[in-house]
């Protein structure tokens, strides 16, 4: 039986695709929140993969754990902010992580991200306005006996410089470039 406006009336034919959301990746959330049975104990390995499904921890993102996994808000925003891993804003498609220990910091990595914000015009925590490449520090990377030591793309640089480091990175940014123009071209 159909409604006037041609609808189904038995919500059995219904059948929903999607997230209620709109958005599928909460599907993946829910998912890793099941395998993890709600637990509250479970809220690291929840924001871990939150962070790595969204790419960042938005509010709406740290008020749906809270309320799914049944623990306050405060909570929730205060592990997501005791850890450096984690951001509430969107990274750029290639990230730098500059090291700021004590050994790091002893052999120059302010002067290494100072360079790096400078050559990229990019401020410390934020990303370039064509979302390319996010410029972060962390308080330490746990690597002493290579400082200065930065992280790009997820591979750890030691000893590095601020020269080197900006041909790392520019070498990075050219290799997005051509993959761009080959894209284009094709």
């Amino acid at each position: 039986m159909k409604t006037s406006s041609g609808s189904p009336t038995n919500k059995k034919q219904v059948k929903s695709e999607g997230h209620p959301s709109g958005d599928d990746r909460f599907k993946a959330l829910d998912r890793t929140m099941k395998r993890f049975n709600f637990e509250k104990d479970s809220l690291l390995e929840v924001l871990h993969d939150t962070q790595e499904i969204f790419g960042f921890l938005s509010d709406d993102l740290l008020i749906y754990i809270s309320t799914h996994l049944r623990v306050p808000l405060s909570q929730v925003y205060g592990v997501a902010t005791f850890y450096h891993f984690f951001t509430f804003e969107p990274l750029g498609k290639h990230n730098c992580i500059i090291c700021r220990g004590t050994a790091c910091h002893v052999k120059g990595s302010d002067v290494i991200t100072q360079a790096l914000s400078e050559e990229f015009a990019v401020p410390i925590g934020k990303t370039t306005e064509d979302g390319l490449f996010s410029l972060t520090t962390a308080r330490c990377i746990g690597s002493c006996g290579l400082a200065p030591v930065a992280v790009l793309n997820g591979a750890v640089h030691g000893k590095q410089t601020p020269q080197s480091m900006i041909t790392l990175v520019k070498d990075v940014l050219e290799q997005e470039t051509e993959v761009l123009e080959q894209g284009e071209a094709g």
